[in-house]
C-alpha cells in the first residue's frame, strides 16, 4: 500500500469527521443528533428492531443504544412494542413525531450536502457515494 495515500486518507477522514460533526450539531437542522438520526433512519428503512440488534449493527454497547433509545422515547420519537413471548424484550418503532422529525432533519442534511457538491459532476457524486459505501462496509 502506498503510505502517502494512506496518510492523505487518514487526514482527510479526520477533517471530514470534524466538519460533519460541526454541521450535525448545528441547531438549524432540528433536534436530532447523529445517533438519533441513525437509529430513526434504521428503523424507518428496515422496520421495528430491538436494542440488541441495533447495538450489533452500530457496533456499540447495548447500554449505549438503550440509553439513546430511551432518550428518543422520552422525546416522543420512538415507542416500544412488547415481545409477546418474552416479557422483558421489546422492539422499537417510530412514532408519527419521530417520522416527521426524521424527514425534516434528513431534508436539511440533503440540502447541505447538495450545496457542498453543487460543483461536482453527476459522475463524481455517484463515484464518491459508491466509494463511501464501500469504505463503510469495510468495518463489518
Amino acid at each position: 500500500m502506498d503510505h502517502q495515500s494512506l496518510e492523505m486518507i487518514e487526514l482527510e477522514l479526520a477533517v471530514l469527521i470534524r466538519r460533519t460533526t460541526s454541521i450535525s450539531s448545528n441547531k438549524k437542522f432540528g433536534n436530532l443528533d447523529r445517533s438519533a438520526y441513525l437509529i430513526l433512519h434504521r428503523i424507518k428503512t428496515k422496520g421495528a428492531v430491538g436494542v440488541k440488534v441495533l447495538a450489533e449493527e452500530f457496533k456499540l454497547d447495548i447500554s449505549t443504544v438503550s440509553r439513546q433509545a430511551a432518550a428518543l422515547e422520552h422525546k416522543g420519537q420512538l415507542y416500544r412494542i412488547p415481545d409477546p413471548l418474552d416479557g422483558r424484550a421489546y422492539s422499537l418503532q417510530l412514532t408519527d413525531q419521530g417520522t416527521e422529525d426524521l424527514f425534516h432533519y434528513k431534508q436539511a442534511r440533503l440540502k447541505r450536502v447538495a450545496e457542498l457538491l453543487e460543483d461536482w459532476s453527476d459522475q463524481e457524486r455517484e463515484l464518491f457515494g459508491k466509494l463511501l459505501e464501500k469504505f463503510n462496509h469495510s468495518f463489518k
